[in-house]
């Protein structure tokens, strides 16, 4: 492939590898207006098996649902819901 000169004539083309999806927040599909920290079926789906929160990037949830979710993991990991980590 030929490299351009300083107007940037025959730019090499990155390859892009798939095409990604559009995300979506769940809980803004199904319009709740509250995550429930009793709902540990919910919760178990967003924290992957060392325990760790899901990223938004990787979820797909909306910025306000993530806050709302973080709090909900963090209060049934302290009434013993969720465990903290995984032996």
């Amino acid at each position: 492939m030929k490299r351009g000169g300083p107007k940037g004539k025959g730019r090499v083309k990155k390859k892009v590898f798939g095409l990604r999806r559009s995300k979506f927040c769940k809980f803004c599909v199904e319009k709740s207006t509250m995550i429930d920290y009793k709902d540990v079926k919910t919760l178990m789906a967003f924290t992957p098996e060392r325990s760790k929160v899901m990223p938004r990037r990787t979820s797909g949830v909306c910025a306000m649902h993530q806050r709302m979710l973080v709090e909900a993991i963090k209060r049934a990991r302290n009434i013993a819901l969720l465990p903290f980590t995984t032996d």
